[in-house]
């Protein structure tokens, strides 16, 4: 396929999805267009820990700690002066923090660039650790970063958190970031150091061994992911409106983990596919903790059942999909085209018989 075939086939599919999120804007009822902002989130997320662990193979639990950073610059540089004021109440926040602002991008992409930095600084020593020695190492940053931002009370609040962040994080600037994303993370391993990453994963001394630098190729590849890693907490923090340390505990890596595992590791159309469906089924199974009546019958509903049955599935896929539910497919126009064109010989062929 040409590549302006491949660039008006991406256009289209922008705009279709731009109308989709302005119809749903308007038809959708709250909880609904929650939904599908926590998947532009997530995907981010998703696609960013899969750049560091599907692509490169370290395995990092550092994600919670990137997105603590990003959430936290971006609501700092995005609340006004008077709600600052007014929220600090053991002690007034720090000059310069009390009088920062900038806005919703510039804040956003703050947050990234100081999740980078930290990510930077923490990749230099770690990253000469591998295998479960590096997990368990950003798994301690990760808890570093959140008792500093529980002690840090004239900056961060406390434990208090931050509360009434500006709730700019909405359909258009979410999926605006997921498809930055997206867009930017596909360049990457779609060009000569994206062959660098694989090869550093599939066989690290080989890589040395061809002249690679493995450790700059790691640390630019940790470095990337944690600044989308920064993005999608701002984000977050923006959509929810509050914040506070005890949220980006290590379950929320966990949590993107199970994303990018179920999606498939290495693929990015896998890490899309995976959170989505993730995502939606963690809400759609609420049903199952309401009373049902089914006929004469009522059933009581049952605190905790949701995530049973989120259980029961997810071991299935693990059971069944080890690769996960994509394995190692990645969507491209060109093998789209061959299956239509595949598709389209079967049925002249039939019609000839």
């Amino acid at each position: 396929m040409k590549n302006s075939t491949k660039i008006l086939a991406n256009v289209v599919c922008i705009v279709i999805l731009a109308l989709f999120l302005r119809l749903a804007q308007s038809s959708l009822d709250g909880y609904k267009i929650q939904v599908l902002n926590l998947v532009a989130i997530n995907i981010i997320l998703a696609v960013s820990l899969n750049l560091i662990y599907g692509f490169t193979g370290m395995f990092s639990l550092a994600h919670a700690g990137f997105m603590a950073i990003g959430a936290y610059v971006t609501a700092i540089l995005i609340l006004p002066s008077a709600q600052k004021e007014m929220m600090f109440i053991l002690e007034p926040m720090m000059w310069p923090f009390n009088v920062m602002h900038a806005p919703f991008f510039v804040a956003v992409v703050a947050g990234g660039l100081a999740a980078a930095l930290v990510g930077l600084l923490i990749a230099l020593p770690c990253l000469k650790l591998g295998g479960d020695y590096l997990g368990i190492a950003t798994l301690g940053f990760g808890e570093i970063i959140r008792v500093i931002f529980t002690n840090t009370t004239t900056v961060t609040n406390g434990a208090l958190g931050l509360k009434g962040i500006p709730p700019y994080a909405n359909l258009g600037w979410n999926y605006f970031w997921c498809i930055l994303t997206l867009y930017i993370i596909i360049k990457l391993l779609s060009s000569n150091f994206g062959n660098t990453l694989r090869a550093v994963r599939d066989d690290e001394v080989a890589a040395k061994a061809m002249g690679i630098n493995t450790f700059r190729t790691k640390t630019i590849s940790f470095v990337v992911g944690a600044f989308f890693a920064g993005v999608g907490g701002s984000l977050m923090g923006s959509l929810i409106t509050t914040i506070d340390p005890k949220m980006f505990n290590f379950q929320l890596t966990y949590n993107i983990l199970m994303y990018v595992v179920v999606g498939g590791l290495g693929s990015i159309t896998g890490s899309v596919v995976g959170t989505t469906i993730i995502t939606v089924l963690l809400e759609w199974l609420r049903f199952v903790e309401e009373d049902m009546t089914i006929g004469s019958f009522e059933i009581a509903g049952m605190p905790g059942m949701r995530m049973l049955m989120f259980s029961v599935v997810l071991l299935f896929i693990i059971l069944y999909r080890r690769e996960g539910i994509i394995g190692g497919y990645e969507f491209s126009w060109d093998s789209a085209a061959r299956f239509v064109k595949r598709l389209t010989g079967k049925k002249e062929a039939a019609s000839n018989e």
